[in-house]
């Protein structure tokens, strides 16, 4: 009841009615910190030195916000689906927390637009409007708690911005399904992950190579580790020709046979 009164009287008064305002426009809250709001959209780019000498940006924010918004979508997902199993739950819980879909969801609701950051205009630097959306979920269950985050996600922002039904019947998690066939097949499998030589501080480009058996399969790049990996893992699926699957089959049995790669059979062999 005291919020019917309040509000009106901070979004049209004092130094900080802009944000209350903003966040009410976005969300239908009258934040009790308004800090926490405030300190979601400060990218580390444009973090906020304090006079102990401190930086202070969104990624711790950030950090509990990815988690608070993976139990939600868990607990979403488990009443929506009541028949399918865990491996269905997984996939297409990947998928709604991907950073592809998190920055949709921030650009769709306009947090995009608000983001404190010192980016060159011009950067490809999309992820980070997904990393302000984890960082505001992080703020407003801090200040509102589990079960308003949980309705706040379900009811306003999945109910009108996700679509489960295209979702669903989309591939985006080659990553999990490559795992999943190395598994079936025991085959090992690994990503290695570096940084580009194009990486710079207000640039970070990922590179990542996909290795079976310790063999070099696949490549992709990235601004974040996760999308490096998921474009490695898709150029092993979709770039490779009926022939080069027959190959690559081929040496990975040679691998299993003989413990070692197939060019140092050969050398001993001579």
């Amino acid at each position: 009841m005291l919020d019917l009164f309040l509000r009106p009287f901070k979004r049209r008064f004092g130094v900080d009615r802009h944000y209350y305002a903003l966040f009410d426009d976005l969300f239908g809250i009258l934040p009790h910190n308004i800090e926490l709001y405030k300190l979601a959209l400060v990218h580390k780019s444009a973090s906020v030195q304090l006079p102990d000498g401190r930086s202070i940006n969104n990624e711790r924010l950030e950090y509990l916000g990815d988690a608070v918004i993976e139990a939600v979508t868990s607990d979403y997902l488990f009443i929506e689906f009541p028949d399918r199993d865990e491996g269905f739950l997984t996939q297409l819980r990947s998928k709604i927390v991907s950073r592809q879909s998190l920055n949709h969801l921030a650009e769709q609701i306009g947090l995009d637009k608000h983001l404190i950051s010192n980016y060159v205009p011009g950067v490809s630097q999309k992820h980070i409007y997904g990393d302000a959306f984890e960082a505001m979920m992080g703020a407003i269950y801090l200040d509102q708690g589990y079960d308003f985050v949980n309705r706040l996600l379900i009811n306003k922002i999945y109910a009108r911005y996700l679509n489960l039904e295209t979702l669903t019947d989309s591939e985006t998690d080659f990553k999990s399904r490559l795992i999943e066939w190395c598994q079936k097949n025991r085959y090992q499998i690994s990503f290695r992950t570096e940084h580009d030589k194009e990486y710079r501080p207000n640039h970070p480009v990922f590179y990542t190579t996909v290795l079976i058996n310790n063999m070099e399969v696949g490549h992709g790049a990235g601004e974040s580790k996760k999308e490096a990996e998921q474009h490695a893992a898709f150029s092993v699926a979709n770039y490779m020709s009926d022939e080069q699957c027959a190959s690559l089959l081929d040496k990975l049995d040679q691998l299993d046979r003989t413990g070692r790669k197939p060019q140092q059979r050969a050398r001993k062999a001579e």
